[in-house]
């Protein structure tokens, strides 16, 4: 079984949807992020979730 780590982002109703991509390709490629789950609201404000495998080293 995985374990993930969580991070969520906020988007405002006015943020064009090519600069929210932008800033979704850059986590995934750099951060190792990747979209979990997104939710939009009826203002048009989104909620991003993003999440990455927790990587554990055993000890030895």
């Amino acid at each position: 079984m995985f374990e993930y780590e969580y991070r969520e982002l906020t988007f405002h109703p006015r943020v064009p949807r090519a600069e929210m991509r932008a800033l979704l390709v850059a986590e995934a490629e750099h951060g190792r992020w990747e979209l979990a789950r997104v939710r939009v609201y009826v203002g048009g404000k989104r909620l991003v979730s993003l999440r990455r495998k927790i990587i554990r080293v055993p000890r030895g």
